[in-house]
Formats: structure tokens, sequence, C-alpha cells
């Protein structure tokens, strides 16, 4: 593996722990509300749609974030990145519709550029990797 190589893998690890640990505590948070009250950055319009509390929407979300987190740690990190993308996209939606939190909306939105960025990585990666075993058993 050349210098450039051990660079892009660098940045492939510090994406996928950061993103994955990010989710898992967040995720997990959901339950515990310590770093905040997430019902409060429920929109209105999802308040409305959802048809159960809040509190209780927020723990199923929880739940999907763990999810999330630990599909990034597995072998699964391709399709769970592009998971996170879209989830995050949802979120800034749900946060521009709430008419607040318009810096958390960025905030989302350039985690989701991230997640991107992971998904895009890993997929080159794993194209490498199969490159690098087709040649070797040539």
């Amino acid at each position: 593996m050349n210098h450039f190589d051990r660079r892009l893998n660098i940045a492939w690890w510090a994406l996928r722990l950061g993103l994955a640990a990010e989710q898992i505590a967040a995720g997990t948070d959901k339950f515990f509300n310590k770093l905040t009250d997430w019902t409060m950055y429920l929109s209105p319009v999802a308040t409305k749609v959802v048809p159960v509390e809040p509190s209780r929407f927020i723990h199923a979300i929880g739940i999907v974030e763990i999810l999330i987190g630990v599909c990034l740690l597995t072998r699964w990190t391709t399709i769970g990145a592009y998971v996170l993308m879209l989830w995050l996209m949802g979120i800034v939606v749900n946060l521009l519709t709430s008419a607040a939190f318009y810096d958390l909306a960025v905030r989302d939105f350039e985690i989701a550029i991230a997640a991107f960025a992971l998904a895009q990585l890993s997929a080159a990666r794993s194209a490498a990797a199969q490159h690098t075993a087709a040649h070797a058993a040539a």
C-alpha cells in the first residue's frame, strides 16, 4: 500500500469510527436525555403525522440510530453510510420545517456529506481489495 493509499485508509477509519460513535451515542441518549431533550427537535409537522407520543417516537429514532452506527462498524459500511446520509437529510428536513434550529440543520447536512464521503471511500476501498485479490490469484 503506498503512502496515498494509507492516507485514504486513515480517512476511512476516522469517518467510520467517528460517524458510528456519534450515531450510537446519540441513539443511546434518546433514552436518557442527558445531552438534550430530543423531543424539542421534532417539528410540529412531525408531531402531527406520527401516531405515537413524541417520547416514544424519539425512542424509535434512537433504535434506528444505534442500528445505523452498528452497521457502519460491520461489513455493510457502504450501505450503512448511504442510509445515514439519507437519515440525516430527513433530520435536516424536519429541522427546517420546525422554523428553528437552522444551525443544527446545517450541521446535519455537513454530517450527511461526511456519510456520503464514507460510502464512496468504502466502495473504492472494497473495489481496490477485490482488484488486489484478483491480481494475487492470477
